[in-house]
């Protein structure tokens, strides 16, 4: 079996959503090859990997590359190769536009694994190749494919992430285990990056008031460019708790250790929403114009609603009763199965 030393892995640029749904794609990759030095590039723009994320990938990648600006033009064929003092056992270039293959592929190495024209240029691919099978529905499952090329070996959809004892410890105090008296904990994240993937904020307080009245109590997680909405959500519904503001900070791995501590939760398509997935908890997630099938958060038990199903892609058509209707059930049946 090839066990590479070295490992490079492409990638254009990633903003905080896209680095959490990676997350299982680089734990395979570690699980796989432990000794290997893991170098994570961003060529096209910058990567939350060397900043907001860098705490959830600590232990699991060696070097973080920001910003590189390879790979954006095709007249990089003809500059002097990058990167011209370094080898890597292995390049797994994760995009799939010809040119930056062809200029990721001058990078010396020993074998390049990569998915662009049907694995055309890769030096890994699929058993049954030529391939001429439909290309996997989501940016996750695609992933997938190129991790157990890799590594010869299966990969699992979701992530277990280690434990950090302060952020941990933190999130006891903001969210005590056991829950409150009345019953377990609910999330909601209403925030994300477009305010055509938001479903109103008024939707979400109109479940959690729901929720609240089926006896459980809810928790909002809002980030900095929500962080307005605090006031509203506090005169709406006194008894919801808002850790993140409590705190005073909004880190990814704090986000994901209050998370662990919630029955079910309920989020548009957003990074918050796939931080949550990093928890691996019951999960509504909300879809308006991007499609659930290529960006749905990998989780065990998921409902993707898709404004689609009501009749356009305005997010605002998913309507109330189906979204509190499906929290219920999860927050029900995680009960149930003792989660």
């Amino acid at each position: 079996m090839f066990r590479p030393s070295s490992i490079l892995v492409y990638v254009g640029a990633e903003r905080i959503g896209d680095a959490m749904y990676k997350l299982p794609f680089i734990h395979h990759l570690r699980k796989s090859f432990p000794e290997a030095h893991i170098t994570w590039l961003a060529g096209k723009g910058p990567t939350a990997y060397a900043d907001h994320a860098a705490p959830v990938v600590k232990g699991f990648l060696d070097e973080v590359i920001n910003s590189a600006n390879i790979g954006r033009k095709a007249g990089e064929l003809f500059a002097p190769r990058p990167f011209q003092d370094r080898r890597f056992d292995l390049i797994i270039d994760t995009q799939r536009i010809v040119v930056t293959t062809l200029v990721i592929r001058r990078i010396r190495h020993q074998r390049f694994l990569s998915g662009a024209a049907g694995f055309l240029f890769s030096d890994i691919r699929p058993k049954h190749w030529p391939f001429t099978g439909s290309k996997p529905p989501s940016v996750m499952a695609y992933l997938r494919v190129l991790g157990e090329l890799a590594s010869g070996t299966g990969m699992m959809p979701t992530v277990s992430m280690p434990l950090d004892p302060e952020y941990e410890a933190l999130a006891d105090r903001l969210l005590p285990p056991g829950g409150p008296p009345g019953g377990p904990y609910v999330g909601f994240a209403p925030g994300a990056g477009g305010e055509d993937k938001r479903w109103p904020l008024e939707r979400f307080l109109a479940v959690a008031e729901r929720q609240a009245a089926a006896g459980r109590e809810p928790v909002f997680l809002l980030g900095p460019a929500e962080s307005q909405w605090a006031g509203i959500v506090r005169e709406t519904l006194p008894t919801a708790r808002l850790p993140l503001q409590e705190a005073g900070t909004m880190t990814p791995m704090l986000t994901i250790a209050l998370a662990r501590r919630l029955r079910a939760a309920v989020a548009n398509d957003s990074g918050v929403g796939h931080m949550l997935a990093a928890a691996d908890i019951p999960l509504v997630s909300l879809f308006g114009p991007t499609p659930a099938g290529k960006f749905a958060p990998v989780v065990t038990r998921l409902v993707a609603l898709r404004a689609q199903d009501w009749g356009g892609k305005e997010i605002g058509l998913i309507p109330v009763a189906a979204v509190h209707a499906a929290l219920d059930k999860l927050a029900a049946l995680d009960k149930l199965i003792g989660g």
